[in-house]
């Protein structure tokens, strides 16, 4: 077949359309995130010289990155942290999404699926505030165990702590972990179920064996939405880490704004991505195996 024949029929086929209505907005993603990335990239295998960027191509800020302590303790939290967030958020996300699901009547789940949005009306910044104000030493919870005789002076290490990023974040993503679930969760046959139950199968039993297994999908979205944007957040261990609390953005800040390192912190951007991606694979990997496993 001739190639302009093909080229005729693919131009006039439904492919050729759609790749017509994405590439504006095709185009515009890959320049907006892909363009900064390779920047940041290339920025990485460069030298900082006084006021001007050496464009040489070496290794140093890599190796120098990871033989420093003080990275290596900070991106170990900001993993720990995420974890943490990660885990709880999902935990405590399974059982709203799972009750929403389940026990609320279907002509009502619109309201409660709005309610578990209305933390977005509100800005991030202004609800990290509200901690910093709840969380305080002088504010709602010093205050409360105060005036119930529960301690004689306020707590200090509630704020600006580690435990005070994990609070606030596990806050602010839970609507992100709930709604996946949720979803998975509506796909479920509830014949299924019934089945089960016909069966013999005590309700816990029947969770295990067959709620839980086919809402996995939601459950792996949950985990993989709250866990890489809590990695990298900025705002939330700002203002309420403290310094023992700052994560791994807050050291890129550090060599981009105030030590005027480009380089070095493309290199520590680029790593902490890289540990990112490698994570999220590693994780997609197991479920997939455990998956195939359960079948």
């Amino acid at each position: 077949m001739p190639q302009s024949t093909r080229w005729g029929r693919f131009r006039e086929s439904e492919a050729a359309s759609g790749l017509a209505m994405i590439s504006p907005t095709a185009i515009y993603a890959t320049l907006l995130l892909a363009a900064p990335l390779v920047t940041i990239f290339l920025y990485s295998f460069w030298t900082d010289g006084y006021l001007t960027i050496i464009r040489e191509f070496t290794l140093d800020n890599y190796i120098t990155a990871w033989s420093n302590p003080a990275f290596r303790a900070v991106m170990l939290r900001s993993l720990f942290v995420s974890l943490a967030v990660t885990a709880t958020t999902v935990i405590l996300a399974f059982p709203v999404a799972y009750f929403v699901s389940f026990f609320v009547e279907p002509s009502k789940k619109s309201l409660w699926l709005f309610l578990i949005t209305i933390p977005f009306w509100t800005s991030y910044l202004i609800r990290i505030f509200l901690w910093k104000v709840i969380l305080g030493y002088n504010g709602v919870i010093n205050s409360s165990l105060l005036s119930m005789g529960i301690i004689s002076e306020p707590i200090q290490s509630i704020n600006y702590s580690v435990g005070a990023v994990i609070t606030a974040l596990a806050h602010a993503y839970a609507p992100f972990a709930i709604l996946p679930i949720f979803v998975a969760l509506e796909k479920i046959d509830r014949s299924l179920l019934e089945a089960g139950r016909d069966l013999g199968e005590s309700p816990v039993m029947t969770f295990i064996r067959v709620t839980l297994p086919l809402s996995m999908a939601g459950v792996i979205s949950s985990v993989l939405i709250v866990f890489i944007p809590t990695i990298g957040d900025y705002v939330t261990p700002l203002l309420l880490g403290g310094p023992e609390g700052r994560m791994v953005a807050n050291l890129i800040d550090l060599n981009f704004k105030k030590l005027d390192n480009y380089p070095m912190g493309s290199a520590i951007a680029i790593s902490a991505m890289a540990i990112v991606v490698a994570i999220s694979l590693l994780f997609l990997f197991v479920n997939r195996r455990f998956l195939k496993g359960a079948k």
